[in-house]
């Protein structure tokens, strides 16, 4: 039987890819964890700022390609990223899924590329690649040793405009999709309630509909729905190129210049519009049960705002928000209902402020044994309407706010994360300033605006209350 204590973390574990990665999913290999920009004339003036450690350079190709280079020469070894304006929010209705569908059929060949060849070329020069999509963004990229740059620019590039595929491609990969769904999601009984929660949660928006699709319409996701989003959104004016490394910005842009720079831009590339949601006036709930759920648990899910350019302090608000209430286990919520009150054995927060469009704010409750659905979920209002009295304790604030700021530092360690970082945050709307400002708005925040915020979020009529449960035919035998 699994622990408690490695249920917790499992749990964690995926909640936290589910709701802070936005649930992207892997195209090759492990998964890993804006509005429209209009195409200038001549190449803008490079724009370059420096954050601690980070030294960035941003300009812009004359075909509309953003390029964003983050400097670090304290080891030979750079990331190599592509990042589209497009994910499965931007997909035509009646066609979920298609954005991942086609992520893996960039894998297979093209003009000068054999099915597979990027990726071994890649592996036999010391590197390894990936790629990934979510609502808003589809992502590729490769990490390799810096004077190998200019061979992945160069596959990259190709890839972007020169895709061919077959019937075969089509039907391998379609499978390939639907079995990757089976194991993440339907064999999933947590997954699969999540995703209906967040049907749930969102009555217009495209953000209702699972990343990786629906499967009765990926059963029929043909060649034509493909190639229609490939030329639709793979174009220069819609792509971001993020590398972070050991490199100079002289080098990438002569390199980009050479390999991107030369494909035409997409004139006829659409507005970026999504479904918009009505105002929410009515509290939702949902149970899932399923005969393999171990454990029960309550979720609470509020519709809440995301980082908006040069306004992201409610977002940052929330972030703290959710630190401070079930950030782990000096929380508020598990010192009440786990340590002090013994009715739940995991409680968690979340909150991902990097979305195009409004996203959520979530609780968990995983109640104690002996404890019902009901009652967790009476003690979880019960506290944090406590907590909203008593307001926030400024010494445990300030304590999140201390880690934040050597988490900063940590992270100019790993280049993938300082070019996922920019990447997801260029392609849902945000700049590389409010990149470079986000800790410093995260300090600035007090605890009034923290409470502020909570009560304006947390609102019965923008909530969506699910449980999970065990099916009664299996809790009978």
């Amino acid at each position: 039987m699994t622990s408690v204590a490695a249920f917790r973390s499992g749990l964690r574990a995926s909640w936290r890819v589910a709701l802070c990665a936005l649930a992207m999913t892997a195209g090759l290999g492990a998964p890993m964890l804006s509005a429209q920009e209009t195409a200038p004339a001549a190449e803008a003036a490079p724009a370059e700022a420096q954050s601690g450690a980070e030294m960035v350079t941003t300009f812009t190709l004359e075909n509309g390609m953003m390029v964003v280079v983050v400097e670090d020469h304290r080891a030979p070894v750079v990331q190599h990223m592509v990042w589209y304006r497009a994910g499965s929010a931007d997909e035509p209705v009646g066609q979920s899924g298609v954005a991942h569908f086609l992520e893996h059929l960039l894998f297979k060949g093209t003009d000068t590329l054999e099915a597979g060849e990027l990726s071994a070329t890649v592996a036999r020069n010391g590197g390894r690649d990936n790629a990934f999509t979510s609502y808003d963004y589809t992502a590729y990229f490769q990490r390799v040793a810096a004077d190998r740059l200019e061979l992945m620019m160069q596959m990259e590039s190709d890839r972007m405009r020169n895709l061919r595929l077959t019937e075969t491609d089509i039907v391998t990969e379609r499978e390939v999709i639907l079995e990757e769904r089976n194991q993440r999601t339907d064999n999933d009984p947590s997954a699969l309630f999540r995703e209906q929660m967040r049907a749930v949660q969102y009555l217009n928006h495209r953000y209702g509909q699972p990343v990786i699709g629906w499967r009765h319409e990926m059963e029929t996701l043909s060649m034509e729905d493909a190639l229609s989003y490939y030329g639709t959104y793979y174009a220069p004016n819609n792509a971001i190129l993020v590398v972070s490394g050991d490199v100079r910005p002289d080098e990438v842009r002569a390199l980009a210049e050479t390999y991107y720079g030369v494909i035409p831009a997409n004139p006829d590339l659409p507005e970026r519009l999504r479904s918009q949601e009505p105002p929410q006036s009515a509290a939702r709930r949902l149970a899932f049960a399923d005969a393999r759920v171990a454990q029960p648990y309550v979720q609470r899910s509020y519709l809440a705002p995301e980082r908006d350019h040069a306004s992201q302090e409610k977002a940052a608000a929330l972030y703290l928000l959710s630190e401070l209430l079930g950030g782990g286990t000096t929380s508020y919520l598990a010192n009440a209902l786990q340590f002090e009150q013994q009715v739940a054995v995991y409680t968690a927060a979340f909150y991902s402020g990097v979305s195009l469009d409004d996203t959520t704010f979530d609780f968990v409750v995983v109640p104690a044994d002996g404890v019902t659905l009901e009652e967790a979920e009476a003690a979880l209002d019960r506290t944090v309407t406590q907590f909203l009295a008593e307001g926030v304790d400024s010494q445990q604030l300030e304590r999140i706010k201390l880690q934040l700021r050597a988490s900063e530092i940590y992270a100019r360690d790993d280049v993938d994360r300082i070019a996922n970082r920019y990447g997801r945050a260029l392609t849902s709307g945000l700049t590389v300033e409010d990149v470079q400002d986000w800790p410093r708005v995260l300090q600035s925040i007090t605890e009034d605006e923290i409470i502020a915020v909570a009560r304006e979020v947390m609102r019965p009529e923008t909530s969506v209350t699910g449980y999970l449960t065990q099916s009664q035919q299996e809790a009978d035998q």
